[in-house]
């Protein structure tokens, strides 16, 4: 307990100096892999919170907290629907500041998928959102890197794109097989576009 107070101590200087945010906007989704299945971009969206670290000359850090709307469109000879897929990212950023208006952010993320549906034009078994949710890997992980720009006091638009390393579904059952699953070691892609504001202290 002792040791928690202290850390909480050692922290606090940290938590008054960071700075807090708001941040929403567009994705773009698809998968690798999947040609076919004929695979196409599909647009959703993310919105969360993020914490900025204090601002060092050149470097700062940014953890965020984002729910993120993906999935993929698909087409083949005998089905055509869309694959919806609902995560809960972390991102992990460190950034570079090239100017005081412009940053480049590199850095680890980490997701968890929420929820699954699937729309088809046919439907073969059970499609309930549980039964979807068993073919799929919960966890996923991978790396995450855009440009940031702050126009504007408090004001931030950018852009990134995330690659996920993990694959998207699990390895299928013997005799198991669905028109929406393309090969087994898909994985995610996705490219985002945002604007956010910052609350808190802005450092000079």
């Amino acid at each position: 307990m002792r040791r928690l107070i202290i850390c909480f101590i050692v922290l606090i200087p940290c938590i008054l100096s960071a700075q807090f945010g708001v941040k929403a906007g567009l994705n773009f989704a698809n998968i690798t892999k999947a040609k076919e299945i004929n695979a196409t971009s599909r647009t959703g969206f993310h919105m969360g919170i993020f914490l900025s670290g204090p601002t060092k000359p050149v470097l700062s850090s940014q953890t965020e907290l984002l729910f993120s709307r993906q999935g993929y469109d698909f087409s083949t000879n005998i089905n055509t629907g869309k694959v919806e897929l609902d995560y809960l990212l972390l991102p992990q950023l460190m950034g570079i500041n090239i100017t005081k208006f412009v940053q480049v952010q590199v850095g680890a993320q980490i997701a968890y998928l929420l929820n699954a549906k699937i729309d088809s034009t046919s439907t073969t078994g059970d499609q309930s959102t549980d039964k979807i949710l068993r073919l799929l890997n919960r966890f996923d992980y991978g790396l995450a890197g855009g440009v940031e720009v702050h126009p504007i006091h408090a004001i931030l638009i950018g852009a990134r794109l995330n690659l996920s390393f993990g694959k998207l579904y699990k390895e299928p059952e013997q005799g198991q097989q669905y028109s929406f699953i393309p090969d087994i070691n898909a994985r995610n892609n996705l490219f985002q576009l945002y604007a956010g504001f910052k609350f808190g202290k802005e450092e000079q």
